[in-house]
């Protein structure tokens, strides 16, 4: 039944929780944050600092201590807002992972994301204990919190810097990985009473990984099977098919209480190496809602923060940091390769290499949702923690890499190929068709006499493509597809009607094709 709805008498003083009014002011402040965040990106990519900075900055401004006096302080809207852009960006992650990369290091970055976790998060806590004075709730929880590698960071990163492939195969697998883990360690840290003993919790993150993995497996399967099998009307619906199918293995794994962001990650990389019709569409698709996802969480993130609140904590965050960076990570580094026999200087740059970023910013808010004594400081001391180590750690890994030489292999590497990409080369893709009847019909290719500037490229013969000769007598029922250069399109045009109606002899005949569109 239809309510109306409700309008307040005169003198209430009230509105209406969301007018037109109101939309047009949020629409207008969301595009100029997404304009600025846009323009952001080519700063980052010529400085090499993670974008993520930026982003964190422009909602700090907007900010309660900003220019935008933006009071927002809402934990439980904060997480479950940056659960769900991680989501997005693992799927993004995911699908642009290259499993020829992560198959021969895939054990060694499951070790990484596991075991090594487990050394980070308690050299770190004893770091947070014993030289910060936290307590141990507060030293593990922090310590869990940071011990997570952030995907978009790594993601961004380390994709601009020519690496061997052993080491971007191993960075990103564990980026992808790591969160589940991680997650669950901050989960019980929060939890009121005591953490259960040890072995119950490491059956607890087994049984949530092994649901999340068979999940996510088992859907990306199927999604990229019905995928190749199904022919959608539109190919705009397979970018909107992979990103659903990828959300849903999140969905599915979640609710089977596993970890739904491993789930999310192996069925993206499933649907990235399945070869899907219209895959640079796809690709285009996700990673613009990938920056959608960064742009937004690390806004609200930013909104979250008061900076006016920071200052005793700058100090306790760098120690923290400092442990993390200088200790835990390369003994967790050093501990978890040791058996696969990595070469020094790789391990030394997959130390530094742990970029932090929204992730651990997201997981400090889940003891603020569950009411830990002392969680608004954690949230201050991650938040420092990251601004200032990814400053550090963002622009220098390049000069590393060059430093250790791992820079400069000579390894070849994909071509950045996209299926007609004709808007930038002033060009176009024309698409002909020869039906019954037509006058194209055993004419041969280099009888068409299209203009300088456009030729036939393919043609598709009783479901078969091949590349023409001049030679190459069309017929009925061929498929053509001409490119043509923007000054000679409607020529082309013209010239290819004109041949279907009179035939080779057209001009001769008269039969231009004026007219017959």
């Amino acid at each position: 039944m239809y309510a109306s709805p409700r309008v307040p008498r005169a003198g209430q003083g009230r509105e209406p929780p969301l007018t037109v009014h109101h939309l047009n002011q949020l629409l207008l402040v969301c595009s100029l944050v997404l304009l600025v965040a846009v323009a952001a990106v080519r700063i980052s990519s010529r400085s090499g600092l993670p974008s993520l900075l930026v982003y964190l900055g422009i909602g700090v401004l907007m900010g309660q201590d900003g220019i935008g006096h933006i009071h927002f302080n809402s934990a439980e809207v904060t997480q479950v807002m940056g659960y769900a852009a991680l989501v997005v960006i693992l799927a993004e992650g995911g699908l642009g992972t290259k499993w020829k990369e992560v198959r021969p290091v895939l054990s060694s970055a499951s070790v990484l994301a596991t075991a090594g976790v487990a050394v980070s998060v308690g050299v770190t806590a004893a770091g947070a204990h014993y030289l910060v004075g936290l307590d141990w709730r507060q030293a593990l929880i922090i310590g869990a919190v940071v011990s997570s590698t952030d995907a978009a960071a790594v993601f961004s990163v380390l994709r601009r810097i020519p690496l061997p492939a052993r080491v971007t195969g191993t960075l990103e697998a564990e980026s992808g990985f790591n969160d589940a883990p991680v997650v669950i360690l901050v989960v019980a840290f929060s939890q009121a009473g005591p953490v259960e003993h040890w072995y119950t919790l490491v059956g607890e993150i087994a049984l949530e990984l092994a649901i999340g993995a068979t999940v996510g497996l088992a859907v990306g399967w199927i999604g990229s099977w019905a995928l190749r099998r199904v022919a959608l009307p539109a190919s705009g619906l397979y970018p909107i098919a992979v990103m659903a199918i990828a959300v849903t293995a999140y969905a599915d794994g979640a609710l089977a209480h596993g970890s739904g962001f491993l789930a999310v990650y192996l069925a993206s990389m499933m649907l990235g190496n399945a070869k899907l019709p219209h895959w640079p569409a796809t690709r285009g698709f996700a990673e613009g809602l990938g920056w959608i996802a960064q742009i937004g969480m690390f806004v609200v993130l930013g909104l979250l923060v008061t900076p006016h609140e920071l200052g005793d904590d700058i100090l306790p965050a760098l120690v923290i940091g400092l442990v993390l960076t200088m200790v835990a990570r390369p003994l967790s580094v050093v501990f978890s390769l040791a058996p696969f026999r990595v070469p020094w200087q790789e391990q030394v740059l997959m130390s530094w290499a742990g970029l932090r970023g929204a992730v651990p910013i997201i997981l400090a808010t889940i003891p603020m949702v569950n009411g830990v004594a002392g969680s608004r400081r954690i949230f201050n001391l991650v938040f420092v923690l990251v601004v200032v180590y990814t400053l550090i750690q963002g622009p220098t890994l390049p000069w590393l890499a060059r430093t250790l030489r791992l820079g400069e292999q000579g390894e070849a590497s994909d071509l950045g190929i996209e299926s007609a990409p004709l808007e930038r080369l002033r060009g176009h893709l024309l698409s002909v068709s020869i039906p019954e009847g037509s006058r194209m019909n055993g004419v041969e290719v280099n009888e068409l006499r299209l203009p300088p500037g456009a030729a036939v490229t393919l043609v598709v013969r009783e479901g078969k493509s091949f590349v023409p000769l001049p030679t190459t007598v069309l017929r009925h029922a061929d498929e053509l597809l001409v490119v043509a250069t923007d000054p000679v399109r409607d020529a082309a045009e013209r010239r290819l009607r004109a041949v279907a109606h009179g035939g080779k002899l057209a001009d001769w005949l008269g039969t231009s094709g004026a007219g017959s569109r």
